[in-house]
């Protein structure tokens, strides 16, 4: 565990990197069912792997999910696994990440930038950082 509370950050080219070398990783995509519909998700068939959608806080309220680690669990993910997580920007999926790793979860990571990055100088996402910015397989949904 890093000394941030969890295994620590990877940016979306090296959870890529993860995802297709180690048979073991999982991607958990912890943003919210609208997200997932209209944004899009990461697309893992190429290697074999799909995408877990558990949200990390519930839409349209944005309340947090009380029973996401026995969710994240219920999806038949191991405590043993390595875990990377990601959301729209890199903060809940840090945040779920270190929830995770407080419940015996111990390889959880978090994809800083997330799936659509920060903003960029005209506050928009999508374009400077993140899953799809970096050019990785997405689909929408």
């Amino acid at each position: 565990m890093g000394q941030q509370g969890y295994a620590g950050d990877v940016d979306p080219a090296q959870a890529w990197e993860m995802l297709s070398k180690d048979p073991d990783a999982v991607l958990v995509d912890v943003r919210t069912d609208a997200e997932w519909r209209y944004v899009g998700l990461p697309e893992l068939s190429g290697i074999g792997k799909k995408a877990y959608c558990v949200s990390w806080q519930l839409y349209p309220d944005m309340r947090h999910n009380a029973d996401f680690a026995a969710q994240v669990a219920q999806s038949g993910i191991t405590a043993d696994k390595t875990l990377l997580l990601i959301c729209r920007s890199g903060q809940r999926s840090r945040d779920a990440a270190l929830a995770l790793t407080a419940t015996g979860f111990s390889r959880c990571y978090n994809v800083a930038e997330g799936f659509e990055g920060p903003r960029d100088a005209q506050f928009h996402r999508g374009g400077d950082g993140g899953w799809k910015a970096r050019g990785l397989p997405w689909v929408q949904g």
